[in-house]
C-alpha cells in the first residue's frame, strides 16, 4: 500500500537539441530505448534531478558521434508502481526472477548474457549492462504472463505491471584519493508506462532577484 509512488517528481533526459525540441513540441511521440545493454531495461530513461549528469552523458553521446548538439530535456513525471532498487524487497524480487531465468537457459543449454565494458574505460565499470537488462525484462515478462492468466482464469488479477524501473549507480572512479563516492554516482529512471510523464519542458537558468 505504501509503494505507490503518486507524486509528481522532475528529471532530465540528455539527448541531441533536436530531440529536446521535438518533446516539447509533441509530446506524445516518446521513444523507448530497446537496446540489450538497457541498464534498467527497455523504457525512455532519465536522470533524477539531475541536470549536469544528464548533459554529462549528452556530451558523452556527441564524443562518440552519436549526436551533434547536447542538450537536457526536463521531464515532469511520476513513479507510480515502481520497481524500485533502492527497496530490498524488490532486489530480493529480482534475485528470483533471475534464479528462474538462469534454471531456463540452462535446459536450453544457453549461456546467461554478460556486462562488458566500452573500449578504453579505464574504470572498468561495466557500461554495457546485458545481464542486468535480461534478467528485469524477463522479471516484465512473467509478471505480465502471470496476469494475463489469472485475468483469464478469474477475470481479474491481483498482480500489476510495472509502471517504472528506479536504480542507484556508482560509476565513473572515486572523488578524491580514497573516497567511496564516485564521480558519476547518480539515481536513474526508467519509464515503461508513458502516462507517467505528465510533460516535457526546457531547463530555465538560474537568475538573481
Amino acid at each position: 500500500m505504501y509503494r505507490d509512488r503518486p507524486n509528481l517528481m522532475i528529471g532530465f533526459h540528455g539527448c541531441d537539441e533536436s530531440v529536446r525540441n521535438n518533446l516539447v513540441n509533441q509530446p506524445d511521440k516518446v521513444k523507448s530505448s530497446q537496446e540489450l545493454y538497457d541498464w534498467l531495461c527497455h523504457g525512455f530513461y532519465l536522470w533524477e534531478n539531475n541536470y549536469e549528469r544528464a548533459l554529462l552523458r549528452a556530451k558523452d553521446k556527441k564524443k562518440r558521434g552519436s549526436i551533434v548538439n547536447p542538450s537536457v530535456v526536463g521531464v515532469v513525471y511520476q513513479l507510480n508502481n515502481c520497481l524500485d532498487f533502492t527497496d530490498s524487497a524488490f532486489i530480493n524480487l529480482l534475485i528470483q526472477y533471475y534464479d528462474l531465468m538462469k534454471d531456463e537457459l540452462k535446459l536450453s543449454d544457453k549461456d546467461l548474457p554478460k556486462h562488458k565494458n566500452l573500449p578504453k574505460d579505464e574504470f572498468n565499470d561495466l557500461i554495457l549492462r546485458e545481464l542486468d537488462c535480461a534478467v528485469i525484462q524477463y522479471l516484465h515478462r512473467k509478471i505480465e504472463e502471470e496476469i494475463e492468466l489469472q485475468i483469464k482464469q478469474y477475470g481479474y488479477s491481483e498482480l500489476n505491471k510495472f509502471d517504472t524501473v528506479r536504480g542507484i549507480f556508482t560509476e565513473g572512479g572515486p572523488a578524491f584519493d580514497g573516497a567511496g563516492i564516485q564521480l558519476k554516482n547518480h539515481v536513474q529512471i526508467c519509464i515503461r508506462n508513458f502516462n507517467c510523464i505528465k510533460g516535457f519542458f526546457i531547463p530555465r537558468k538560474k537568475v538573481n532577484f
